[in-house]
């Protein structure tokens, strides 16, 4: 199985592609193929009008295409997801998200904008059909820090982010129960616990 992570920061030394990567490394320890679209390198203006004649953006579209999973890790701004990360699913194909699993992410600096990722992103990502959004997990800054343009997460807060990586690699399942992980539902006639 293939995942791609879409990191949707302008920054040069982002902390937002960093803790991509590092569930990238997660997920390829765990034997998952992994690609890392970092957004702030397709051109400006390739990005703005769209050109999806692109090399660099049709390349990074069909990676978008062709995976199972996908992580969308985005800095919170001003109450809202990255315009950069907007920028490129407007470029998608609607349904580009069609079948997939998708972890959001943010980081920021404050947990005051940990709803973005519900209110803001997450309708955007059911309107291009994801198949399953796991429950987002935002980042505070203040639980990263960077040594060698590597980021780790403090010990009180690594642990919730790989439940969520947990749950979203378990969402890429063909099994029919993973399929519905986060939505409870009443047990059938003739099931147990």
């Amino acid at each position: 199985m293939q995942v791609v992570a879409i990191s949707g920061s302008p920054s040069a030394n982002s902390k937002t592609a960093m803790l991509a990567d590092l569930i990238l490394r997660h997920l390829d320890a765990a034997g998952l193929s992994v690609i890392h679209c970092r957004v702030a390198a397709i051109a400006p203006d390739v990005l703005l009008r769209g050109l999806t004649n692109d090399p660099h953006l049709a390349e990074m579209i069909g990676a978008v295409e062709g995976a199972h999973g996908i992580v969308i890790a985005t800095p919170i701004y001003k109450a809202s997801y990255s315009g950069m990360l907007k920028c490129f699913l407007d470029v998608l194909p609607q349904f580009a998200l069609a079948g997939k699993a998708i972890l959001p992410v943010g980081t920021g600096g404050s947990v005051a904008h940990v709803l973005a990722l519900d209110y803001a992103l997450r309708p955007v990502l059911q309107s291009m059909a994801a198949r399953h959004i796991v429950q987002s997990h935002f980042v505070a800054e203040t639980s990263m820090s960077v040594a060698d343009a590597q980021v780790t997460i403090v010990e009180g807060a690594a642990s919730p982010l790989w439940e969520a990586v947990r749950h979203f690699m378990q969402a890429m399942s063909d099994d029919p129960q993973s399929r519905s992980l986060g939505h409870p539902r009443p047990l059938q006639a003739g099931t147990s616990t």
